[in-house]
């Protein structure tokens, strides 16, 4: 017998219907002697609704009650998954994050938890009831609601699993697992069986989106073995696994290992110039320390050979969504950073290879660079880690990067 998370996204909970595969999936968990928590999205789209709600209310509402609108619609399926599952005849209530209690930060509308008091769950659990909890949500001192931000659901189910000491974490999903890059852009692209912490942290911070980042990073923290798979599919791999597992470096056998993992794009990128800053100790602090100050990540940052005059030029992307936020802190901030003048675009894509194997191979860089050379396809920003590469390019080239580099690091599957 083992303990196990289920968490399953809001595609799998889009009706009852729906919620009634989730609880078959459930119950064949149950039946095989396992002790089961099961952590929830809300319906898809659900939160896209209650978000519109509380804008149209006020467009500077208060992050403490958007926190109690948002997280409603966690609340309803899993009452909802509570019922299906005791209308098949398995013993299961819901918990809802107050009620654990799931203990974040007063950081409402993006908190990080803290600790989760599982003594009454341990209880339920060991009494044969599946704990049913709602994604997304816990409860801040003064006993006030709080939500983890987007995609939160996947860090409640890894925390959970956490602190429950599961022997894993199952992220039901709309995809059957973790691919070599986005099957839609390449019909070749593999599924791996199994994929490392940190590479799956850099695939998801990079652009791919079937976990979120925060997850990962506290699944590397805790080692919670969390593996990802289809709600709708039961299919295994030509190895007979379901899914993808993300474990461990040392339980991927070196046989099994490659030199590139994957390759992600990222279009929500803006790319910002400041030409003719002065070329002078502080300058760069004086750019990057108001963005800091106003929350805004900056990625990739180029600073030009400096000019004859004794300036240089500066260029740096930020997150699209925060272009007009970052756009505005450096006009005020221009006092202080001499700049002569600010150009930004966001046409461009990030493309990125990933891999461990990158640690004991040279030559990854140089593949990538003289691949996209090759079909004109023009570097405008670079950045490293121990095994990631990534490059700035114009948005049009997006899906031809990601073709010719898969087929480049020998990624492509073959031909049935």
């Amino acid at each position: 017998m083992a303990r196990i998370v289920m968490k399953f996204g809001g595609t799998s909970m889009a009706g009852i219907e729906r919620i009634r595969n989730v609880a078959a999936r459930v119950k064949r968990e149950v039946e095989a002697g396992h002790q089961v928590a099961v952590v929830v999205s809300a319906m898809a789209g659900e939160t896209d609704r209650l978000v519109g709600f509380c804008r149209e209310a006020s467009s500077l509402y208060d992050p403490q009650e958007y926190d109690v609108v948002v997280s409603a619609g966690e609340q309803i399926t899993s009452g909802l998954l509570a019922i299906t599952l005791q209308a098949m005849g398995v013993p299961a209530r819901s918990w809802l994050g107050w009620q654990l209690p799931i203990h974040t930060d007063t950081a409402f509308a993006k908190a990080r938890i803290g600790e989760i008091d599982t003594a009454a769950l341990d209880q339920s659990l060991a009494a044969g009831v599946v704990a049913v909890i709602p994604g997304f949500q816990g409860v801040a001192e003064g006993n006030r609601v709080t939500t983890l931000g987007r995609g939160g659901s996947d860090t409640s189910a890894v925390a959970v699993a956490a602190a429950m000491k599961a022997e894993r974490c199952d992220i039901y999903t709309d995809v059957d697992g973790v691919y070599t890059t986005d099957p839609r852009i390449v019909p070749r692209a593999r599924k791996l069986s199994k994929v490392t912490y940190e590479e799956m942290l850099e695939l998801a911070s990079v652009g791919a989106k079937v976990l979120q980042t925060r997850s990962v990073g506290l699944a590397m923290k805790e080692q919670v073995r969390v593996r990802v798979l289809s709600s709708f599919d039961d299919a295994r791999d030509e190895d007979g696994y379901r899914g993808t597992l993300i474990v461990g470096e040392e339980e991927i056998d070196d046989m099994e290992r490659q030199l590139i993992t994957g390759i992600a794009h990222d279009k929500n990128e803006a790319k910002i110039t400041l030409t003719a800053v002065p070329d002078r100790p502080g300058a760069v602090g004086s750019i990057f320390a108001p963005l800091a100050d106003a929350g805004i990540n900056v990625d990739m940052i180029v600073q030009n050979i400096a000019h004859s005059t004794g300036s240089t030029d500066v260029t740096f992307t930020v997150p699209s969504a925060d272009l007009a936020r970052c756009l505005d802190v450096l006009e005020k901030a221009n006092g202080d950073i001499g700049y002569a003048k600010m150009v930004h675009d966001t046409r461009v894509a990030k493309i990125s290879v990933v891999g461990v194997g990158m640690r004991s191979h040279a030559g990854v860089a140089s593949t990538m660079f003289q691949t996209l050379g090759a079909r004109g396809i023009n570097i405008l920003a670079i950045t490293t880690s121990e095994i990631k590469v990534s490059v700035l390019i114009e948005e049009d080239y997006t899906e031809l990067a990601v073709r010719v580099l898969h087929t480049a690091y020998g990624l492509d599957a073959e031909a049935a």
